[in-house]
């Protein structure tokens, strides 16, 4: 399953409510698993994000359609990549003309 890396920012109603986040990520998991996905690990961070997520999901429409709707609750917004794995680069390495 593709990999994705999900980089965090709390928006202001999420810093009000960040007592709650634990129980928002531990709903945000099942969510995730109701999609076919998995959120394997969510990290707080200091500096230019608040937090890291890494997820594993079917395909782009999937996690772009989690991504959404994780932002339109209103405690963060998301930018999200793609990853690839040392495999997956080097068949996209050996596939170039």
């Amino acid at each position: 399953m593709p990999t994705y890396v999900a980089l965090l920012h709390y928006t202001q109603k999420g810093m009000e409510s960040i007592k709650d986040s634990a129980a928002r990520r531990e709903a945000a998991k099942k969510m995730f698993a109701s999609a076919g996905a998995k959120l394997k690990d969510v990290y707080v961070t200091m500096g230019r994000y608040d937090a890291v997520a890494i997820v594993e999901a079917p395909d782009d429409e999937t996690m772009a359609s989690l991504a959404l709707t994780g932002g339109s609750q209103g405690f963060l917004r998301t930018e999200t990549m793609r990853t690839f794995t040392e495999e997956e680069v080097n068949r996209i390495i050996a596939s170039l003309p």
